[in-house]
C-alpha cells in the first residue's frame, strides 16, 4: 500500500537475532502500535497483506516479528521449555520493545500467539492498551489435541514440509517438532491461561471461528470470563483457525472498531 512507510529491523537477543518488520501510516500513526504475535508455525511473512491492511484502516503503527527460531530469525539453541507460552514476555516480546522503543502498546495474536499475547498483557499491565486474541488455545483440550495429531499425519507428505521450508529454511523441521512435540508432550497437558488472565487489566476483544480445528469456542468464552478487564467475545460463524485470512475485512473491521477511542 502506496499511503505506508514499511521497514525491517533486526532485533538483537542473547540467543540470537530476530527479524521485525513495521508498518507506519506516512500521514503520522494515531494511538498505540499493534505488535502482532504469530501461531506455531507461523512469521512475519506468513501474515501475507494482513498486517498493512490493518494499518490502513486503524491509522496505528503495526509491528510484526519472527520469534527464535522462526521465519527469518535465528535458529532456536534447543526444545522449547515447558513455559514457553508465559517466557515470549520476557524474551522475543520485551527484547522487541527495548530496541524499537515501544512504551504503550496493544497486541494481537494468533493461535499460540494468543496465548502469548495474553501472557504479556498480564506481564506488562500498565502499558498494555488492549488486547485482542484470534483463536488462541485457552488449554490443552481434546479437540486440539486431534487436530494436531490430524496434522502431524499431514505433514508427513513431502509438499507440506516443503511449504514450511518455504518460509523458515532449515529450520522447518524444529518449527515442526516445537509444534507437535511441545503440545502433544505430557508435561504441557495441565497447561491453561486460567492462572494468567486475571492479571489482564486491559480490554479484551476474543475472536474465535466456530469451526476452529484446534480448539472450540469455549476458548474465548473462558478469555472472555476471566480477564479482568472489559472483555468482548466474537464467535465468527463458519470459520476456521485463521478467521485473518478467511475473513479478513470481517477480523480488521471488527478489531478496528474495537480500538477506537483507545490510546
Amino acid at each position: 500500500m502506496h499511503d505506508l512507510d514499511t521497514h525491517e529491523h533486526w532485533i538483537e537477543t542473547a540467543d540470537g537475532r530476530l527479524y521485525a518488520r513495521t508498518w507506519a501510516p506516512r500521514a503520522g500513526a494515531a494511538g498505540s502500535p499493534i505488535i502482532l504475535l504469530h501461531d506455531s508455525l507461523g512469521s512475519v511473512a506468513l501474515w501475507r497483506g494482513f498486517p498493512a491492511a490493518l494499518c490502513s484502516r486503524s491509522g496505528r503503527q503495526v509491528v510484526a516479528y519472527d520469534r527464535l527460531g522462526f521465519g527469518r530469525s535465528d535458529a532456536h539453541p534447543g526444545r522449547l521449555a515447558p513455559d514457553f507460552v508465559s517466557r515470549e514476555a520476557d524474551t522475543g516480546f520485551a527484547a522487541v520493545r527495548r530496541q524499537l522503543g515501544i512504551g504503550r502498546f496493544a497486541l494481537f495474536g494468533h493461535s499460540v500467539g494468543g496465548g502469548m499475547a495474553v501472557n504479556c498483557a498480564a506481564r506488562f499491565p500498565d502499558d498494555c492498551a488492549a488486547l485482542i486474541t484470534e483463536s488462541a488455545q485457552a488449554f490443552v483440550e481434546a479437540r486440539t489435541i486431534q487436530g494436531i495429531e490430524e496434522a502431524r499425519e499431514l505433514f508427513k507428505e513431502g509438499a507440506q514440509r516443503e511449504r514450511l521450508a518455504k518460509y523458515h529454511g532449515d529450520k522447518a523441521a524444529w518449527v515442526l517438532d516445537a509444534w507437535i512435540g511441545s503440545w502433544l508432550s505430557p508435561a504441557f497437558a495441565s497447561w491453561s491461561l486460567e492462572p494468567v488472565l486475571p492479571r489482564v487489566a486491559c480490554p479484551v476483544l476474543a475472536i474465535h471461528g466456530a469451526e476452529d480445528e484446534y480448539g472450540s469456542p469455549l476458548h474465548p468464552a473462558l478469555i472472555g470470563r476471566l480477564a479482568a478487564g472489559p472483555a468482548r467475545v466474537e464467535v465468527m460463524a463458519g470459520v476456521r483457525h485463521v478467521p485473518h485470512r478467511e475473513r479478513e475485512e470481517d477480523v480488521i473491521g471488527l478489531v478496528s472498531g474495537f480500538l477506537e477511542g483507545i490510546a
